[in-house]
């Protein structure tokens, strides 16, 4: 079995072995006709069930040949122009390069005896992105596994800032529609059930301002603790930017630690066309990035950011196995000191090979492009009459559903607009979300990938109408 170790004497097995699972992985892609092909959970289960993992192949060819079958066959392939669905980018050639590598060396990016050269390279990236930023020269921060852990540290520092000595007095404000994993953290971090205030949003969705300052002046005549404010630049469902030069101030006003989930709205910070729609994220304490979403990296690559950082000691915790107290004095460097990870992955060498290959400007075009689509697909749907859009997109993001003309009941529309999600998933023609605005069903288009242009919008639009009205007519029929 010493064989299937990656080493010196097997370098050979490895790139063969490597290069015939690229070549598979190459021929799919340049086959995909369609995201997906339909297959259904009752389908699939059986052909995996029936696999006996105790009976291994001992073929590299015979597996990739049982993956096809298992796995890349029914995957969903979300560099396909005609996925809409989710937060999901298509990725670019130089971070997959950077994935292989990583894999490869396997470097641990916890200690410097572990990373050495990888530490120097994510302290880089993070420099590089608190720069783009604005965050000033204290900043600092760390890789993180995604957006959820970034706004769970976030708020993990600014609990242990604001030193509250009852937690139950603690309070957090976010939008109506921030990300759940806001409330989720308060959870996480002891604090109480009412701990997350929730603020209105606007027409636009994006966080009322006067509804924050009433909000923070209630918690201060309650003798409450506002613990933090977590504005979102690039929401989930609509990819709304709240008004963070409003925000700012009314933190600063009231000495609230401000964090800005920017997990979304992270691709404006390389934007040749959009940067000022993110103005005031400069102002923040911390900032969460999501390089997996808007910079066209792999599953995972994301970072928390703060403004000060001597405030990561509150994440600090020492070990004589892996970073006692004299490796400070001795200026070495040892990122688990930042992280809530101890082993963790080399993510960061995936955007130094994007940055080095195509430069920030690239990565910026490739997002503009999505933005530029995003207004062009608002225009299609705000004229087509089949169609009711909610807000004019600042990112990339349409929330929009079908309304067919013979049809005035909410419930029902709200059924055939599931019907039409269902129906279109089913069919594996293209993928689209669905969320739910004041009670009703929508449909959403995330719209993360150049290749898109407007005729698969309209086209997309053309199926789900087309679904809708088959439901409809279904439903007729039913009741005939």
């Amino acid at each position: 079995m010493r064989s299937h170790l990656l080493n010196d004497t097997t370098a050979e097995q490895y790139r063969r072995s490597v290069t015939e699972g690229v070549e598979r992985v190459a021929a799919k892609l340049a086959t995909t006709d369609r995201p997906f092909t339909g297959v259904t959970v009752d389908a699939l289960s059986p052909r995996i069930d029936e696999i006996d993992l105790d009976k291994p192949l001992h073929d590299t060819a015979a597996v990739l040949d049982e993956l096809e079958d298992v796995y890349l066959r029914d995957a969903i392939y979300f560099h396909h122009p005609r996925y809409l669905a989710h937060l999901n980018c298509p990725v670019v050639i130089p971070a997959v390069l950077g994935e292989a590598v990583l894999s490869a060396v396997n470097s641990s990016l916890d200690t410097w005896d572990q990373s050495a050269g990888g530490t120097l390279i994510e302290r880089k990236l993070i420099d590089w992105t608190t720069a783009r930023i604005g965050l000033g020269p204290a900043a600092d921060g760390v890789f993180t596994s995604g957006g959820t852990q970034s706004n769970l540290q976030a708020l993990l520092l600014a609990r242990e800032e604001a030193k509250a000595e009852n937690l139950a007095d603690l309070r957090i404000f976010a939008s109506e529609v921030s990300h759940f994993s806001v409330k989720k953290s308060a959870k996480l971090l002891g604090l109480g059930p009412d701990a997350v205030v929730s603020i209105p949003v606007d027409q636009d969705k994006r966080m009322q301002t006067l509804a924050l300052a009433r909000e923070l002046a209630r918690c201060a005549e309650d003798g409450l603790a506002p613990m933090a404010v977590v504005a979102t630049g690039g929401t989930t469902d609509f990819g709304s930017i709240d008004p963070l030069p409003e925000i700012a101030g009314l933190c600063e006003q009231y000495g609230v630690w401000m964090h800005v989930d920017a997990a979304y709205g992270c691709g404006l910070l390389a934007s040749l066309k959009y940067r000022d729609r993110i103005d005031g994220i400069e102002r923040a304490d911390s900032v969460t990035v999501d390089y997996h979403k808007s910079f066209f990296q792999p599953v995972s690559s994301s970072a928390v950011l703060v403004r000060d950082a001597a405030t990561l000691r509150h994440a600090t915790y020492h070990a004589e196995y892996l970073n006692p107290r004299r490796m400070v004095q001795e200026r070495i460097p040892n990122q688990v000191d930042k992280s809530l990870q101890t082993t963790r992955r080399f993510d960061a060498l995936k955007l130094w090979m994007t940055l080095r290959v195509m430069g920030a400007d690239g990565i910026g075009e490739l997002f503009d492009e999505v933005c530029d689509l995003a207004a062009e697909g608002w225009k299609l749907l705000a004229a087509d009459p089949r169609f009711d859009v909610v807000v004019q997109p600042s990112l990339s993001t349409l929330v929009f559903r079908c309304i067919p003309a013979a049809v005035t009941d909410p419930a029902e529309i709200d059924r055939a607009n599931l019907y039409a999600r269902k129906a279109l998933f089913a069919s594996g023609d293209a993928v689209v979300a669905g969320t739910k605005v004041a009670g009703r069903h929508y449909l959403k288009f995330t719209l993360l990938n150049p290749e898109t242009t407007t005729a698969d919008i309209a086209a997309v639009l053309d199926l789900i109408a087309g679904h809708a009205e088959q439901y409809l007519g279904e439903s007729l029929d039913r009741a005939s």
